[in-house]
């Protein structure tokens, strides 16, 4: 991206400017973040951590978990907190996505992650910090669950975004029980919006290739997945393309697809 800070990203330019007033975090698995990372970076890898029940219990405790999690990670709520990767993925924006719902009114990604920081040596110290409270307030505005998309199935100004890969759109990988999509969905893989430097494409290509799928921006758009992951990149990607209201479904294809109870259909290649 061109542009070297937004609400949601930054770039290395930003990062390099404004180093000592950040908590870097980050989201590799833990073999890579041990190997080396970034100089002071605390580690969270967010795959262990999936959550599927988007019921009204299943997301307090989702709430409990974030609480415990970013309380362990020293994050009290008025820094700022960038989250990277080895490119602009989807464990850095669940990362972000996720401290956003929680209430944090400066969750960033690092643009282009690792890759983007190439004249930085990694490290291996890990340095100390400390635990502290960290108090949720979950912004319920960019989440989306089972009974409100159920509920709103149909409805012309909200659009469902599925953006798995093509195989578990068209039920030629299905990774629960039932294959399928959710009924009336979008589709484009999640990747699309990452350009060949590893970055986030710009504002512009974001938009117009939003535009030509279909997806409105006056329109609430609900992106989903398999576990939340590849939805929460969506979520950044269309945020920064300029669409105001954006839910990442949390439970995503894991729930939605092993109920017998939610509609599905069953999109074909043409």
């Amino acid at each position: 991206m061109s542009q070297q800070a937004t609400e949601l990203i930054v770039d290395a330019n930003w990062l390099g400017e404004n180093r000592g007033e950040v908590i870097l975090v980050d989201t590799r698995p833990a073999k890579d973040y041990y190997a080396g990372h970034l100089r002071g970076a605390r580690h969270f890898d967010p795959f262990p951590f999936h959550h599927k029940d988007t019921s009204e219990r299943g997301i307090e405790e989702f709430g409990g978990q974030l609480q415990w999690i970013f309380s362990a990670l020293g994050i009290a709520g008025r820094e700022t907190v960038v989250f990277y990767e080895s490119e602009s993925g989807m464990r850095a924006a669940r990362g972000q996505w996720a401290l956003e719902y929680a209430g944090h009114p400066r969750a960033r990604m690092l643009d282009g992650g690792i890759k983007a920081m190439a004249g930085e040596g990694l490290t291996t110290e890990v340095e100390k910090f400390a635990a502290v409270d960290f108090q949720i307030k979950a912004r319920e505005e960019i989440l989306g669950t089972y009974p409100r998309m159920l509920e709103q199935l149909g409805r012309r100004d909200v659009q469902i975004f599925d953006v798995r890969s093509d195989a578990e759109y068209y039920s030629e990988r299905v990774r629960a029980k039932h294959g399928g999509a959710i009924p009336g969905a979008y589709h484009q893989d999640w990747t699309a919006a990452i350009a060949a430097d590893g970055t986030v494409k710009s504002p512009a290509e974001l938009r117009a290739q939003f535009e030509a799928l279909g997806l409105d921006p006056a329109n609430e758009i609900v992106p989903y997945c398999q576990g939340g992951y590849r939805a929460a990149h969506a979520y950044l990607a269309l945020k920064i393309a300029g669409y105001p209201r954006v839910r990442n479904y949390l439970g995503s294809w894991a729930e939605w697809g092993n109920r017998d109870d939610l509609p599905r259909e069953h999109p074909r290649r043409k």
